[in-house]
């Protein structure tokens, strides 16, 4: 089976296989592989070492920052690296927010965040900071005007991811930083989802910080960035201490290799992601058009504004879980939601804040596209479908 060359060739998976979970994780590029090994293997200076090994890790470890600020249209000076984009997430948030006392800040974030996003939301909560989390509606959209009724005087930051990871939904982030900057409160974006698709210009964009992952863009696990606007920086507030690594902000000594495939992977995307974006949406409207010939009452959850590589999917009257463990069995990998939360067994919050039921979550897969899908997987998918559904109907 063909693959596309739009990054060049990925190595073949079996033919048996199909993977249809690309939003959890992508595959390494091989040109990006192949780069990880060699810096591993010949150069393993420390970036903060003064003698030539060291100056040779710096060199690499800039040049990658040069990659990652080229893609956001933003200074070398505004990219920190970090171990991924909960990590960033994280720093975003808690270093905003910890600058202030408990009574004197005020947090603004969705109800369909990431984990990374909600669960620091609710340890603020937790320690008595003011939390206000925005409703979606039936598409996962937040409201503009919701956001303008929330923000107070002491709102310090506001977190509204740009794409929601479960459903594809893009969310209005360009309009809803405008109404931030009314007010003095900062304006972060989790944009993991996007970075493989979508434009993060930061001069359009009007984020102040924006988090960043290597393995949602075929780079490697364990990698991923932080963009904190210049005027910002000073005022965030580490989560770790003992290194002067990332101007202090992310201190501990740099995963070069790492980082320079996250950079390499960045790079080889490029302007090719306009093609691959427009080459998604057909093979996902194909997949749509294929469900709806052959399970008429399924429905799909697609945001007013939709990523094209990914598909929620309602599966009428059916075991979501069912269906997912009978397509594995045959070669078909994809997901029930979230690769973070899918182990834990209880419906998506996600799918409960768009007005779902915990039957109508519960029978919800996700399937999800990227660089190696081709339309005979699609077709291959589409002809089992109707029998792993009949199979996992629950009466």
């Amino acid at each position: 089976m063909s693959k596309p060359s739009g990054l060049g060739q990925f190595n073949e998976l079996p033919q048996d296989e199909i993977y249809l979970d690309y939003a959890a994780t992508t595959p390494v590029h091989p040109e990006v592989a192949a780069l990880i090994y060699r810096i591993n293997l010949e150069e393993f200076g420390n970036p903060s070492s003064l003698h030539r090994r060291g100056m040779q890790a710096s060199r690499l470890l800039e040049n990658a920052r040069q990659k990652i600020a080229g893609r956001l249209n933003c200074g070398t000076s505004e990219v920190f690296f970090t171990s991924g984009a909960t990590e960033s997430d994280n720093i975003a948030i808690f270093g905003v927010m910890r600058q202030y006392l408990p009574q004197d800040a005020h947090l603004i974030t969705c109800s369909i965040e990431h984990h990374a996003v909600l669960d620091p939301a609710k340890e603020l909560l937790r320690e008595g900071y003011s939390v206000t989390f925005l409703p979606v509606d039936g598409s996962g959209t937040v409201d503009p005007e919701d956001l303008r009724k929330a923000l107070r005087p002491n709102t310090r930051l506001v977190s509204i991811m740009a794409v929601n990871n479960e459903t594809g939904a893009i969310q209005p982030v360009e309009e809803l930083t405008k109404i931030t900057a009314e007010s003095n409160a900062l304006f972060h974006t989790d944009g993991v989802q996007a970075l493989a698709l979508l434009d993060l210009d930061t001069k359009s964009l009007g984020a102040d910080l924006i988090s960043l992952s290597s393995h949602k863009v075929y780079g490697p696990k364990g990698v991923g960035a932080l963009y904190v606007s210049s005027g910002i920086k000073p005022h965030l507030s580490p989560l770790a201490y003992g290194g002067g690594q990332e101007k202090v902000l992310r201190p501990g000594t740099e995963n070069l290799a790492g980082i320079a495939g996250f950079a390499e992977a960045v790079s080889l995307l490029g302007n090719k992601r306009f093609i691959e974006k427009q080459r998604l949406q057909d093979l996902r409207a194909a997949f749509i058009r294929g469900l709806s010939e052959r399970i008429p009452d399924t429905v799909i959850n697609d945001g007013q504004e939709q990523l094209p590589s990914i598909c929620s999917v309602t599966f009428p009257m059916a075991s979501a879980e069912m269906m997912l463990l009978r397509l594995d069995k045959l070669g078909i990998r994809v997901s029930m939601g979230s690769a973070c939360t899918s182990k834990t067994m209880v419906p998506s919050h996600v799918l409960k804040a768009l007005g779902k039921t915990d039957a109508e979550a519960e029978a919800t897969l996700r399937f999800s596209f990227g660089m190696q899908t081709v339309i005979d997987e699609i077709d291959r998918v589409l002809s089992v479908i109707q029998a792993v559904w009949a199979e996992s109907r629950i009466e």
